[in-house]
């Protein structure tokens, strides 16, 4: 008996999937729990493992296709029906019919032409279809290549419009000249919505401002070396996220959400501290979160700041360490920037920025009376912070930023106020 495996309800919220690679082909035999493909969802990979053992039949879904819960996945015959097919000839059960497969479905390859054929045959494609093979760059003998799953074997819009998501760049062009066409999907499709959904629902402002953070360079210098030895590379995130977090107690604006709908919404002041901390994949950017970084101390901090930003840059993070956030912050200086106009990690209300540190000419010192100022090279951060401002004015939010630069300034604060 056939029997259909349909995109499961993965949780938190989650009504779609891309397919991301088959692990299995059609005309394989899978046992129970054994991992049949591998679907992205808000930017983590799962492995989808066989409710049952079977005979695959029909594979529905492409790599690069994105599935709602309860479409259908795979169509296999389980195996009691794939026993049957390796009976004896003229032997069935009883009540028995005998099963046999249907002819095994053709599929292409991501990427992938099908073979030429050796004897050249006329296009026959659909008018919307040339119309489409036009506006996506692909040429005549290109979609000569293609096989039509219309009637009589005529070429699509859909079979167009699917050829060209399959990362076919030879001849694609616009009215200039070559063009290189590449899909917008799996962790980019999702960094493209969330900050769609950022851009119309938050009415976002940064303010800037720059620290001296000699005094955080030096102590780092120092206590470094001492930390590797016991496995810890301490960078300067810990410091980042441990004056962000006294700096929020005084702001609380600045750890929420605004939530319900427009003309009734509401401030959710989050009473817990958990950072959402930006790293960089070769996919793209993801956000891991580190909980109740108050309870936590800079070397608990750099441990799994290390631990998280390896399992994302692996895609191996669970999808429950990308959730619960109330402030994000983004060191975007590791890569050589300034200042940056950060885009609010949805549905949090703020995040913080952090540029390069640099050596630069700066007055060191009080002005007027015996203290004079002198001008020494000194470490400075340019720090950049987005709020929105429906949540928090201007005034909060540099008070906010002051008091972040108070913190790394004089780091010996963070170590007196904290639990």
């Amino acid at each position: 008996m056939a029997y259909e495996f349909k995109l499961p309800d993965l949780g938190e919220g989650i009504t779609e999937a891309e397919i991301r690679k088959w692990l299995v082909r059609e005309g394989d035999t899978v046992s129970e729990h054994q991992n049949v493909l591998e679907v992205e969802t808000d930017k983590a990979v799962v492995e989808m493992p066989s409710p049952k053992s079977g005979t695959i039949i029909r594979i529905h879904k492409e790599e690069g296709e994105t599935a709602k819960v309860g479409d259908t996945l795979i169509t296999f015959a389980e195996a009691e029906a794939a026993a049957a097919e390796e009976a004896p000839e003229g032997f069935l059960a009883a009540g028995q019919m005998p099963f046999e497969p249907p002819a095994r479905k053709s599929v292409t390859v991501m990427g992938e032409l099908p073979e030429h054929e050796e004897e050249e045959k006329p296009l026959q494609a659909m008018p919307a279809a040339r119309q489409a093979a036009r506006d996506l760059g692909i040429g005549e003998s290109a979609l000569k290549k293609l096989k039509g799953t219309g009637p009589g074997g005529v070429i699509t819009k859909e079979d167009v419009i699917r050829f060209s998501s399959k990362k076919l760049y030879g001849e694609a062009s616009d009215e200039f000249g070559p063009v290189e066409r590449a899909p917008l999907r799996g962790l980019r499709r999702t960094i493209a919505k969330n900050l769609k959904k950022t851009q119309q629902e938050t009415v976002s402002v940064t303010v800037f401002e720059e620290a001296d953070v000699t005094e955080l360079w030096e102590l780092r210098e120092r206590e470094k070396t001492q930390l590797e030895q016991r496995g810890v590379h301490l960078t300067f995130l810990p410091f980042f996220i441990k004056a962000a977090q006294h700096a929020l107690r005084d702001h609380p604006r600045l750890n929420a959400a605004l939530q319900g709908p427009e003309g009734n919404e509401e401030v959710l002041l989050k009473k817990y501290m958990n950072m959402g901390v930006a790293v960089d994949t070769p996919e793209g950017l993801m956000v891991p979160v580190i909980r109740e970084v108050d309870k936590k101390t800079i070397v608990e901090l750099a441990s799994e700041l290390e631990e998280l930003s390896e399992l994302a840059r692996q895609r191996k993070i669970a999808l429950d360490r990308l959730k619960g956030n109330s402030f994000t912050i983004t060191n975007y200086g590791h890569y050589g920037g300034l200042f940056a106009t950060p885009v609010i990690n949805w549905p949090d209300v703020a995040i913080l920025g952090t540029g390069r540190i640099s050596g630069r000419p700066w007055a060191v010192g009080k002005e007027g009376g015996e203290g004079k100022s002198k001008i020494a090279i000194r470490r400075i951060l340019p720090l950049s912070l987005t709020f929105d401002h429906r949540v928090a004015d201007g005034a909060e939010a540099s008070a906010f930023l002051s008091k972040v630069v108070r913190y790394l300034e004089d780091p010996a604060l963070i170590f007196v106020e904290s639990a």
